[in-house]
């Protein structure tokens, strides 16, 4: 498999307000294409990991490059560039629009993209929520449930057909029917279709269709396990 966007992190920190180490990862290498687990206990760092490889932590040195790509070197302009062409991001609060329904929410990243990509975004995005159980419907995001809008920020995130995933808790708000058929979809993403996948989870159930784990404590990288650990 071609390794472009092969992830290698080495010596970043991550500080707080204060000026204090929050996040400290030596090490972590993620070859293209793998489907990897971030899990720990609440408020060891786990999202912040997340965020730094996404290039959206404050106050980060060291190195985290995607390929030889390295965003923590980046101004945020190209930070910025750099996740709209290659990461889609689930976000554990989901960050809607409150006033507009699933497939406007879904299909947002249409709004940014050129003309020509439009057209395949939004069908993306429409794809996407059928597969998950919802509609393209008007019906605005606003009395959705909590699992109801996981889906539609699933959808946003795959919209755009990016080459890394990043998730933070995604089947926190799900039943575990709905959260086991959308684990099942973001690995086959990753093993079909070279997608790396990145999530941060408490679920033993996402834990156990992950190629390996990455465990967070205390604000640092602790240890890695195959998946069945």
């Amino acid at each position: 498999m071609d390794d472009a966007l092969a992830l290698t992190v080495s010596d970043l920190r991550v500080r707080g307000d204060d000026g204090r180490a929050i996040l400290t990862v030596p090490h972590l290498a993620v070859p293209q294409g793998a489907a990897i687990g971030i899990r720990g206990p609440s408020g060891a760092g786990k999202s912040t990991l997340l965020f730094a490889l996404a290039g959206l932590a404050s106050r980060a040195s060291g190195r985290v490059a995607w390929g030889t790509t390295d965003i923590v070197a980046m101004g945020e302009g190209d930070r910025a560039a750099f996740r709209r062409d290659r990461i889609g991001m689930i976000f554990q609060d989901f960050l809607l629009f409150e006033e507009l329904g699933a497939l406007a929410n879904a299909s947002l990243a249409a709004s940014f993209a050129p003309r020509r990509r439009r057209g395949a975004i939004a069908r993306q995005a429409g794809a996407t929520l059928a597969r998950l159980g919802l509609t393209g419907g008007s019906r605005a995001v606003a009395s959705f449930s909590g699992g109801e809008r996981q889906r539609v920020a699933v959808a946003r995130a795959l919209s755009t057909d990016p080459a890394i995933i990043l998730a933070d808790e995604p089947t926190a708000s799900l039943d575990r029917e709905t959260a086991d058929r959308l684990v099942d979809d973001l690995v086959a993403l990753a093993r079909e279709t070279g997608k790396t996948l990145i999530a941060v989870s408490h679920d033993p159930a996402v834990h156990r269709r992950m190629d390996r784990l990455v465990d967070v404590v205390d604000g640092t990288l602790a240890a890695e396990a195959p998946a069945d650990a």
